[in-house]
């Protein structure tokens, strides 16, 4: 049927609408191909309110994994739920295995992972200044952000850098730098890069804080950057409102001399917590954050005892004998599904990767690593800083 000297399918191929609907039902790495169709397709998929619709609409159901970085400038993806294949192998399809977006003379290392984007940064050589970067991974596109500070930079030092982005609410990105101020060493300044205004500015005045905050750790949730210490001190920062807010007293032993392992780490909007005590301990519990900050309460109990049964490797021996044993196991990262009892753990044991379901408590294995993989098989090569969780997103940067 023809409509004023047009067919049906013209009329279709012209209504931007009507296309952007059904594109928004495609996943991300398909629309990336379909760019090439028309400058209307591409004007439609590259979109930052395209982009934020698809991120919507496809939010828990798009393809997901766990980027294990196993030397500084090496990485590896393990994909999460079906597309593990039964865990013998990584899957080959994903956009990169070396950090090689940027011609970067010092080489290229992974800071943190969110909502899709990863914040990069440079290694420290001499001659070279430190470069920051951010890169969506999906897309293969990068920023490099400007110079910290300006000309005032080299008087300064860097303590953090921390992406804060939530891509269900806008197409824009901040990095929150923390550095020390010229006056005084003992205060720290933050400063903000925008993407939307692309470029750095000064936040509010200096302030004071724990002595020990590890401010290279920070962790995007809730619209702010949070960080701890390893004496349970705790700061946040609402990157919108721009000021600090407080958060409730970490859920910590007051035997801290016994812990073996701590975690801290967002998975699809859940801030999570939990330490584990004692050389040969199997059973922890894992704490969440409720939204309005009015305190910590206990989410999941952990058992991995079936796992220290059925891999009896992970028993090692100390080589001080006023100790029997120990367990070599570490969590690398907690992911949340939208069902919460198929939430898992992905546990590192000598070897091999498993991911431990917390609703059934029950394990398998996702990956097995090669004997030439890298130096050191049979024992542990990853902690829980080496594992960044990645969704697909058109997030432009």
């Amino acid at each position: 049927m023809k409509l004023q000297g047009c067919s049906a399918n013209e009329i279709i191929a012209a209504n931007e609408d009507l296309i952007s609907e059904i594109l928004l039902l495609l996943p991300a790495r398909s629309l990336l191909r379909f760019k090439c169709v028309s400058k209307l397709w591409l004007s439609i998929i590259s979109g930052p309110r395209f982009s934020r619709r698809h991120a919507r609409l496809h939010a828990g159901s798009g393809a997901s994994g766990v980027v294990l970085r196993r030397s500084p400038s090496d990485h590896q993806f393990l994909p999460l739920g079906g597309g593990g294949g039964g865990g013998d192998s990584p899957l080959s399809g994903f956009p990169f295995k070396c950090l090689d977006f940027a011609p970067d003379p010092a080489g290229l290392k992974i800071l943190q992972s969110c909502g899709g984007l990863l914040l990069c940064c440079s290694f420290r050589k001499i001659g070279c200044r430190r470069n920051y970067y951010v890169f969506n991974p999906t897309t293969g596109l990068f920023a490099m952000l400007p110079q910290l500070g300006g000309a005032s930079s080299c008087a300064t030092t860097v303590y953090g850098v921390s992406l804060a982005f939530d891509p269900f609410k806008s197409s824009y990105y901040d990095v929150v730098c923390v550095r020390s101020t010229v006056e005084s060493a003992y205060y720290y300044q933050i400063e903000i890069y925008s993407s939307r205004a692309r470029g750095w500015r000064l936040s509010g005045s200096p302030f004071v804080a724990p002595f020990d905050m590890v401010f290279d750790n920070g962790v995007f949730w809730n619209g702010g950057v949070h960080w701890i210490s390893p004496t349970g001190a705790s700061l946040c920062f609402d990157v919108e409102k721009e000021q600090f807010g407080t958060m409730p007293r970490l859920p910590i032993s007051e035997n801290r001399g016994c812990r073996r392992f701590r975690y801290f780490g967002e998975s699809r909007g859940h801030l999570h917590f939990f330490e584990i005590y004692g050389s040969r301990t199997a059973q922890f519990k894992i704490f969440e954050l409720e939204k309005d900050y009015s305190g910590w309460f206990v989410k999941y109990h952990v058992e991995l005892d079936s796992i220290v049964s059925a891999f009896p490797e992970v028993v090692r021996d100390y080589m001080d004998p006023v100790y029997m044993n120990y367990y070599a196991i570490v969590m690398l990262h907690l992911v949340r599904e939208g069902n919460n009892e198929d939430s898992s753990l992905l546990v590192h044991l000598p070897g091999k990767i498993l991911t431990y379901n917390v609703g059934d408590k029950t394990f398998r294995k996702l990956y097995e690593m090669p004997a030439d993989q890298s130096k050191g098989y049979g024992s542990l090569q990853y902690g829980w800083l080496d594992a960044y969780e990645f969704i697909e997103t058109l997030a432009p940067v």
